[in-house]
């Protein structure tokens, strides 16, 4: 057994939010009170630590199968545990892509030998070539729990309808990256100023929103359920709440870079700040940190994309994607608790509850009864973003020299220490 004393329990789920001592047997919570005296094999002193339930991250790219040079799943679990997330969801943008139930028992199978709980979404279409429609039944059986072709939009409506409906048979999310390709027309930053400025081909807004807008008609028209990912501009975030103000199932997530950065990075002409979709405007900032209070933005994702070095190292050629797992929860600490935005209980609703809610997977609180995942941090320990120290492969961070404020000290995973700073 193991006992931590003199935590901050903060749970949105029981609207818990003081110190109390949590005894844990095993994978499960055995007790939640004051002053707990049994005896046990472990004892952490968490005096001036808060606790919540651990963070789940659904949309982490790992590069695994056929890219582990950037990252693999036993390294993605790692710097998963050093950021306080207890559990990921990876997407199936893998070479080859995951589609067949023989890729998601070599899934399945490394997963055991990771430190986190690791989850596996399915592509929507075969290849993710936007045709032909997997085999979701199939596909659920050998243990998928979503399905996306992030990475690529569905670009025919018939063909995501379909998806929608069928999803909705098997029970299954399913999740859209809305990108009008046409529209984006492969540009390398959000087109405006700074790529006027900079004399370089910007993906319009409208690429996004377009294809929000459609989902939003698809879930209305068939009565399925959507979840939107990585929403980036002011424009999604209204569309996003008036269908929820109409009663529709759509559901949505952001990341930690869109309510923190802007387009302004891109004057630096470095590769780490490029991400798909892009960096806007402060206008956008301020509608996404809007969204997260308001309850418009359901979950705080990273969509953690490993890149190498000399990948990133061409401004011009490099490849979309930045890393995140190692400073999701700072960041939101830093931009959101810390700046008055967001109180902590909404951020549990955000990075621990949300997130599992969508995907119907159980946790998210710690109480009595509940499965003995925890992430323990120290809410005003300031530190700098060193890349170089992160455990991921990849060094492709926005926040690469950053001063953040909120530490993560413990990581536990079914009422094991998996990570200790």
């Amino acid at each position: 057994m193991l006992l931590l004393k003199n935590a901050r329990v903060v749970d949105y789920l029981t609207g818990t939010d003081e110190k109390k001592d949590i005894l844990l047997n095993g994978d499960e919570i055995l007790a939640v009170a004051e002053n707990i005296t049994e005896a046990v094999e472990n004892t952490i002193d968490c005096e001036g630590l808060v606790a919540i339930p651990g963070l789940f991250d659904m949309h982490v790219h790992a590069r695994d199968p056929g890219q582990t040079h950037k990252e693999d799943l036993l390294t993605c679990a790692e710097a998963a545990a050093a950021g306080g997330v207890t559990g990921f969801l990876c997407m199936p943008n893998t070479e080859p892509v995951i589609d067949s139930e023989k890729i998601l028992k070599y899934i399945a199978k490394k997963a055991k030998e990771c430190k986190v709980k690791i989850y596996a979404s399915c592509a929507i279409t075969k290849g993710q070539e936007g045709k032909e429609l997997c085999d979701f039944e199939a596909l659920k059986k050998a243990g998928a729990i979503a399905l996306t072709d992030d990475g690529k939009p569905v670009k025919s409506a018939r063909v995501m309808a379909e998806a929608m409906i069928k999803a909705g048979d098997e029970k299954m999310t399913i999740i859209s990256h809305c990108e009008d390709l046409d529209i984006a027309g492969g540009g390398l930053m959000n087109a405006g100023k700074v790529s006027i400025e900079l004399g370089l081909w910007g993906a319009h807004r409208a690429s996004e929103n377009i294809i929000t807008s459609r989902e939003i008609d698809l879930a209305r028209d068939i009565a399925e359920s959507v979840h939107i990912a990585h929403v980036s501009t002011k424009e999604a975030v209204a569309k996003i709440r008036a269908a929820k103000a109409e009663g529709l199932k759509v559901t949505c997530e952001t990341a930690p870079h869109y309510f923190s950065l802007t387009e302004d990075k891109l004057f630096e002409r470095d590769a780490d700040y490029r991400m798909n979709p892009p960096l806007r405007l402060q206008t956008d900032v301020d509608a996404i940190i809007a969204g997260l209070q308001d309850g418009s933005i359901d979950c705080i994702i990273t969509d953690h994309a490993p890149h190498t070095p000399d990948e990133k190292h061409y401004f011009h050629t490099a490849p979309n994607g930045v890393i995140g797992l190692e400073t999701s929860l700072a960041v939101t600490l830093t931009f959101l608790y810390h700046t008055g935005k967001i109180g902590l209980p909404d951020i549990v609703r955000l990075m621990c509850v949300n997130p599992r809610r969508i995907l119907g997977i159980e946790g998210g609180s710690i109480a009595i009864g509940h499965t003995a995942d925890i992430t323990l941090f120290d809410l005003d320990e300031e530190w700098t973003v060193k890349p170089e120290k992160f455990k991921s492969k990849s060094r492709n961070s926005c926040f690469k020299g950053m001063k953040l404020k909120g530490k993560v000290k413990y990581t536990i995973v079914n009422g094991e220490v998996v990570y200790a700073d």
